[in-house]
């Protein structure tokens, strides 16, 4: 049962860097506002954990993925100041991981190629 799902999801972990967590925060709400604006993001969001975060985001494809980071690039940069990324993966079908591999080499992302599944 192969699946006709499109999405691909991107999953940083963050480790923010001690007493940062409020201007972290801070980063965050202009991250969700810009995201916000963006036609084929499909959901973005931050989750916390002690001094981690992790951002749960999904995008209409590698275009969708690659435009957004276009659109916070510079939110990023600031928040790499503050915080490391200690993980990163990137989750979707294989057409569409292929279309990303060369423009996010720079991160050594893991990624996971979507098999099985659907969307509504």
């Amino acid at each position: 049962m192969p699946t006709h799902d499109r999405c691909c999801s991107i999953a940083p972990y963050f480790k923010i860097a001690e007493g940062k967590i409020g201007q972290f925060k801070q980063l965050c709400e202009q991250f969700v506002a810009r995201a916000s604006s963006e036609q084929k993001c499909l959901y973005y969001g931050f989750c916390f954990q002690g001094d981690e975060a992790y951002c749960r985001e999904g995008y209409e494809g590698a275009e969708g993925l690659l435009a957004h980071l276009d659109n916070v690039g510079d939110l990023l940069q600031r928040a790499l100041e503050i915080a490391e990324i200690v993980r990163l993966e990137i989750h979707g079908p294989e057409e569409e991981l292929k279309k990303l591999y060369e423009p996010l080499a720079q991160y050594n992302p893991q990624y996971f190629v979507l098999e099985y599944g659907f969307r509504r």
